[in-house]
Parts: C-alpha cells; sequence; structure tokens
C-alpha cells in the first residue's frame, strides 16, 4: 500500500493521544466537578476507574470486530460515540449520570485506539512499522504531559465543561481528518478469524505461563501508575493545597522521567537482555513503593519526598512495559493483534481497579496510595519471578 509512513503515524498518533487527553485533561478540576455534582473527591475519582474499564472493553470487543468489518467503520463508529458522550458530560448534574456518560465515552475511546496498532500492522512492516511506532510513542508521551495543563487553562477561561467540549471539538476534527484522509487499511479479501477463533485465541495466551509472567508484569506496573494518577487530584490539590495551574507541572515531571528511562532503557538494551531490563525495573518499582509506605508511617510524607518517590515508581514503566511487551510477542508474533488487545484489557482492568481502591474508601490521607502502589509492585515482581524463566546473562 502507498501510504507516506510520516502521514499515518501523524494520523493514528493524534487518534491514540485522545485517550491520555480524555484521562487526564479534566484532572485539575477535580475538585471543581466534585462540588458542582455534589460528591467528595474521592468518588468523582472513581469516573478515572470507570473510564479505565470501559476502555479495556472496548479494545477487547471492537479489535476483533475490525478484523471483521474493517478498520474505518469501528473507528468512525467510536469517535461518534466519544463524542457524543463528552458532550453529555458537560450537563452531569450527579455522580451516577458523570460515570454513565463517561463509560459509554470510554467504550468509544477503546474502538478508535485498539485500531491505532492494527492501521500500522496493515501497512508497513519491520523497520518501516517500528519507524512509524517510534513516532507514535513520541507523540504519545506528550499527550501526557500536555493534558492537565490544557485542562487547567480551560478551567481558568470558563470551567470544567469547557474541557469536555474540547475533547468533542477534538473527536469531531479527528472524525474529518481520518474519514477524508485516511484509507481502508485492512485488506477485505482476507479472512476474519471466528469469533470462536478469537476466543480460541484469547484462551491460547491466557494458558501460556511465560506470557502471562509478562502481562502480569505491565497490569501492575500500571495498576501502580493509576493509583497515583487516581489518588493525584486529592494528593495536590486538597492534601498539599497546591493550585489548579501548578498542578500539571508537578504531574508532568513524571511524564518527563517515563520518557527519560525508556531512553536509558534503548542504551542499556545493548549489554543487557530485555528481561533483565524488565527484572531492574520492578525490582526498583517495588524500592519506591517501600519507600513511600515508610515515609507515610514515619510522618514524614512532605511534597519533596513523596514527588521525587513517585517520579522513581512512575518513570521505572519506562523499563518494564516495552521489555514485557516485546517479550510477550516473541511468543505470540503469530496473533499479535489479539496478545495486544488481552494486554490492553488486563492492563486497563487492573488500572481501573487500582483506582477503586484509592477512591473508594474515601479515606483523607495518603494511605490509600501508597498501599495500593505497593501491593501493585509486589505482585509485578511476584508475577515475573515466578511464572518467566530467570534470563540469560547477555554475552
Amino acid at each position: 500500500m502507498d501510504l507516506n509512513p510520516r502521514r499515518v503515524a501523524l494520523l493514528v498518533a493524534a487518534n491514540t493521544a485522545l485517550a491520555p487527553f480524555a484521562i487526564d485533561a479534566y484532572l485539575p478540576a477535580m475538585g471543581i466537578i466534585a462540588e458542582s455534582i455534589g460528591a467528595s473527591i474521592h468518588r468523582t475519582e472513581l469516573s478515572i476507574s470507570v473510564f479505565l474499564f470501559g476502555f479495556a472493553l472496548g479494545q477487547l470487543c471492537f479489535g476483533p470486530l475490525s478484523d471483521r468489518m474493517g478498520r474505518k467503520p469501528v473507528l468512525l463508529g467510536g469517535l461518534v460515540v466519544f463524542m457524543l458522550a463528552s458532550l453529555a458530560i458537560t450537563t452531569v448534574d450527579s455522580l451516577p449520570t458523570l460515570l454513565a456518560w463517561r463509560f459509554l465515552q470510554a467504550l468509544g475511546g477503546g474502538a478508535c485506539v485498539v485500531n491505532s496498532a492494527a492501521i500500522v500492522r496493515d501497512c508497513f512492516s519491520g523497520r518501516e512499522a517500528a519507524k512509524v511506532m517510534s513516532t507514535m510513542a513520541m507523540i504519545m508521551m506528550l499527550a501526557p504531559l500536555v493534558a492537565p495543563a490544557v485542562g487547567s487553562l480551560l478551567l481558568h477561561i470558563a470551567g470544567w465543561w469547557l474541557i469536555f467540549v474540547f475533547l468533542a471539538v477534538y473527536a469531531g476534527f479527528l472524525l474529518w481528518l481520518l474519514g477524508t484522509r485516511l484509507p481502508e487499511t485492512r485488506d477485505m479479501s482476507l479472512p476474519a478469524a471466528s469469533p470462536r477463533q478469537v476466543i480460541r485465541n484469547y484462551a491460547s495466551v491466557l494458558k501460556h505461563r511465560e506470557g502471562m509472567g509478562y502481562i502480569c508484569a505491565v497490569a501492575s506496573s500500571f495498576a501502580g501508575l493509576f493509583a497515583f494518577v487516581t489518588a493525584s487530584p486529592f494528593l495536590y490539590l486538597d492534601y498539599f493545597g497546591l493550585s489548579p495551574g501548578t498542578y500539571p507541572l508537578v504531574f508532568g515531571v513524571n511524564v518527563l522521567v517515563i520518557a527519560l528511562s525508556n531512553r536509558v532503557n534503548i542504551h542499556l538494551i545493548r549489554k543487557r537482555t530485555p528481561q533483565q531490563n524488565l527484572r531492574l525495573g520492578l525490582s526498583i518499582q517495588l524500592i519506591a513503593a517501600l519507600s513511600l509506605v515508610l515515609v507515610t508511617a514515619l510522618n514524614m510524607a512532605s511534597l519533596f519526598i513523596v514527588v521525587p518517590l513517585i517520579m522513581l515508581f512512575t518513570g521505572m514503566i519506562g523499563l518494564i512495559t516495552p521489555n514485557a511487551i516485546s517479550s510477550l510477542l516473541d511468543h505470540f508474533g503469530h496473533i499479535s493483534a489479539t496478545a495486544t488487545a488481552l494486554l490492553g484489557g488486563i492492563q486497563f482492568s487492573c488500572g481501573a481497579l487500582a483506582g477503586v481502591m484509592v477512591g473508594l474508601f474515601e479515606v483523607e490521607h495518603l494511605w490509600p496510595m501508597v498501599l495500593t502502589m505497593l501491593g501493585a509492585a509486589l505482585l509485578g515482581n511476584i508475577g515475573v519471578r515466578m511464572l518467566t524463566q530467570a534470563p540469560a546473562k547477555n554475552g
């Protein structure tokens, strides 16, 4: 297919950036949204978990559907659902309606994002595919960094509702852009897997001991990250008393550290195996989580101690995720789309579960966040060490 790799990368990355914007742009407004719908900030933070559950379900359901119907109908349908749900959120006046519309918005988002990697796989292979993926990854790194700052600015201009109008406009722009500039990339002459075959493929990944070890590593580190993301509005706005304008700066440093550890990973991979780097990242994450629990227990949890420890914890995702995914796909190259969709489903479900653990009990303290982060780090370390082989030394 004669397609410009850079153009496809930009189109697909713009589509993939929809999810981090939907998750992170409204974080600075969480306290104000809570007030306007008459709920506590902890209960309102559950809208993040509801979004992640919907997003996980959207990927699992619409990934196989796009293999049958083609990429564009599923992608454009997902964008319409996302856009309409975003507009509906601007009118909510209670927590249940906020949660319901966020779930629907996430289903649409999941249908969009699951198609991004599939489009790249349809159009490119080998080096060219890696090049497109790396351009996507770079844009994807910027999205969570920019999203809270955009949200904070929109909140300052008019109010929290403008953040969701912005998301609707963004989805509408993508609808026009992808509808007019992106051709159908799936070769419709190729047979699609039957629903029974899709279930069999999912089952083959779930039964694979080593594969599940790598999925456990990604899902646990993601759960730890979202324990922090869900708690961050309470942590920074209420507990440490930062302003909605300062919030994006303190939040954004985590994204920079993830990007930096990604670069460190590329450097280390020349002399070490992906499995060695994966275990290193998991070990450092566990040390950071234990340190957070310790400073909380000793009543030493100041902003200047907590922020660097959280940066260390979240930063390790740059070492854990790429190495775990490449190790997983080494075993499932023949059904990489299925393995990736299942990984996405489990990963986002675990992130949602961690958010529920943090927000549900409405504890006005750091304990729910730090204990959930520690539990996630322990699970990741135990899962990898029990289910995967010890890495061979790289000669």
